[in-house]
C-alpha cells in the first residue's frame, strides 16, 4: 500500500459496506470528511474541520474507523482526531488539537501578492485603527470592510489576522468572530428558547465583529433583519466592521437593498486567484512551515498546475508531507504529480442536478424519486418532497414555477411548501440538523 490516503479509502469502503447502521448522509458528513494526516506506528492521525465534528466522530464513529484500519493493516491501529484550521478560505491548513487553532493566522505568515495585496493593505489599516486603548476605530473610512472573492484565496486568513493583531494589541477589546451560518443558527436558537434578548446583548456589545461568508443570510428574513439592526448599533457606535463573502454584495440577488446599501459605506475589494509567482511563494512557505524540502522544480510543478485555489496548493504540501513520513521516501516529481492529480480529483465539485438532488432526499427519507415526483400525500413522501423544494430553490436557486415543472405540481403552492419547511426547521433541531446535512452534502461533495 502506497500510503495512508490509499489506507484511509479503504477503511472508509470497510464501513460503508460493514455498518448498514450508518447512513450515506452521515458517511459523507463524518467519515468521508476526515482527511489523513500521518501514521506514526499504531497511530493513525485524522484531520477533522473542527470541535463540535471532532466530537461527533468520537462519540459515534471512532471505533468504527479503528476496526476498519484493522480489517485493512492487519494489525490494531489508535486513531487519533486532530482539528485543522481550515474552512472555506483559510490560507494556512495548520493542524492542531487545540480550539484555538487560528492563533497561526497572522499578517505575517500571509503570503502577498498582486492579487491580494490591496485587502492586505486594507486589512492592516483596520488591524491598526485599535492601537490607542480608547478609540477604537475613530476611522470610519475601512467600516465596514468587505472582502469578496472565490474560496480558498485566503479571506479567512485575513480576518483572523485582523482579530489576532487587535487582540495583542489590546486585549481588552470585545472581538466577536463567526459565520454567516451560524449567525443564523444562533438566531434560530434564540427565538426558539425565546432568548432573544440575550442574542441582542452579545453582538451588539461588540468592538470588532467579524462575519465570514455573510452572504449565507441572503434570503433569509429573519437573519438579515437581526443583521440589519445590529450593524446600525454597532455602527453608529463606531464600532468596526469586517466582511467576507464569495460574492460582491452587489450579486448577492436575495440579499435586500438595506443591508446592501450599508455595506457601500465603508470599502469592499476582492482576492483574485493568485498569480504564478505568488503560488510558488505560498508552497515554498507551506513547505517550510511543515519542515518539507521540496526542490524548485517540484515547487514549480505544483505552482503550474494548481492555479485558483491556495488550500489546494498547501493541502498538496500537507499530503506530500504525509506521504514521505508514511513512505519514508523523499519527495520527487512521480510524487507531486500523483498527489497534484489526486487533489484536483477530490475538490472537482459534483454537478447539482435536479435529479441528483431528489434521489439524495429520497435515500435519506428511505422513499424512492418516483415516490417524490407522484401524487402520493402520505405524510413521509410528502415531507421529502417539501424538503425537495426548500433545496431546490436554496442549493439551485430555482425559480417557484421552475420547480414546480420539475416535480409536475402547481407552481403557486410552491411557496406554501417552501416555507413549511422553514418553520419546521425553527421549530424542530434534528429536522434542521438534517435538511442542512443534505444541504452541505449537495454543496461539498
Amino acid at each position: 500500500m502506497d500510503s495512508l490516503n490509499e489506507a484511509f479509502e479503504l477503511v472508509v469502503r470497510f464501513c460503508e459496506k460493514n455498518y448498514d447502521s450508518i447512513s450515506s448522509i452521515a458517511l459523507e458528513k463524518w467519515i468521508k470528511k476526515l482527511e489523513p494526516f500521518k501514521l506514526e506506528g499504531s497511530t493513525a492521525f485524522l484531520l477533522t474541520e473542527n470541535e463540535f465534528t471532532k466530537n461527533i466522530i468520537s462519540t459515534h464513529y471512532k471505533e468504527m474507523i479503528e476496526k476498519g484500519f484493522e480489517n485493512v493493516m492487519g494489525f490494531p491501529i489508535k486513531v487519533e482526531l486532530l482539528i485543522r484550521s481550515k474552512d472555506e478560505d483559510d490560507n494556512s491548513m495548520a493542524v492542531s488539537d487545540d480550539p484555538e487553532q487560528f492563533d497561526n493566522l497572522t499578517f505575517e505568515n500571509f503570503v502577498k501578492g498582486k492579487s491580494n495585496e490591496l485587502a492586505y493593505a486594507f486589512s492592516t489599516a483596520v488591524a491598526g485603527s485599535s492601537e490607542n486603548k480608547g478609540s477604537i476605530n475613530t476611522n470610519q473610512t475601512f467600516n465596514p470592510l468587505f472582502i469578496y472573492g472565490d474560496s480558498g484565496l485566503g479571506k479567512t486568513h485575513l480576518m483572523k489576522a485582523i482579530e489576532n493583531e487587535v487582540r495583542k494589541k489590546n486585549p481588552d477589546i470585545k472581538i466577536i468572530y463567526t459565520t454567516g451560518e451560524n449567525f443564523l443558527n444562533e438566531l434560530v436558537e434564540a427565538i426558539s428558547k425565546k432568548s432573544t434578548t440575550d442574542f441582542h446583548a452579545k453582538y451588539r456589545s461588540a468592538d470588532f465583529l467579524l462575519v465570514d461568508d455573510i452572504q449565507f443570510i441572503a434570503g433569509k428574513e429573519t437573519a438579515q433583519q437581526e443583521f440589519f439592526h445590529t450593524f446600525n448599533d454597532l455602527y453608529n457606535a463606531r464600532k468596526q466592521i469586517v466582511l467576507t463573502a464569495d460574492i460582491a454584495p452587489s450579486k448577492m440577488n436575495t440579499l435586500e437593498d438595506r443591508i446592501r446599501s450599508r455595506f457601500a459605506l465603508g470599502v469592499q475589494v476582492d482576492i483574485q486567484p493568485p498569480d504564478f509567482e505568488t503560488r510558488m511563494a505560498i508552497v515554498k512557505r507551506k513547505s517550510e512551515l511543515v519542515g518539507l524540502q521540496l526542490s524548485d522544480n517540484i515547487c514549480r510543478l505544483i505552482a503550474e498546475k494548481i492555479k485558483t485555489n491556495i488550500r489546494q496548493l498547501e493541502g498538496t504540501v500537507n499530503k506530500m508531507k504525509g506521504l514521505t513520513e508514511f513512505t519514508k521516501e523523499t519527495p520527487s516529481m512521480a510524487m507531486a504529480q500523483k498527489v497534484v492529480k489526486e487533489i484536483m480529483i477530490q475538490n472537482h465539485p459534483q454537478e447539482i442536478t435536479v435529479d441528483r438532488v431528489i434521489n439524495e432526499v429520497a435515500q435519506v427519507f428511505k422513499v424512492t424519486p418516483e415516490d417524490i415526483r407522484s401524487t402520493n400525500r402520505s405524510k413521509n413522501i410528502s415531507r421529502a418532497r417539501k424538503v425537495c423544494i426548500y433545496l431546490l430553490k436554496e442549493v439551485k436557486g430555482m425559480t417557484y414555477i421552475q420547480i414546480g415543472n420539475e416535480l409536475n405540481k402547481n407552481h403557486s403552492t410552491m411557496t406554501i411548501h417552501y416555507q413549511n419547511v422553514c418553520d419546521e426547521m425553527n421549530r424542530n433541531r434534528d429536522f434542521r440538523q438534517i435538511v442542512q446535512d443534505l444541504e452541505k452534502n449537495l454543496k461539498n461533495s
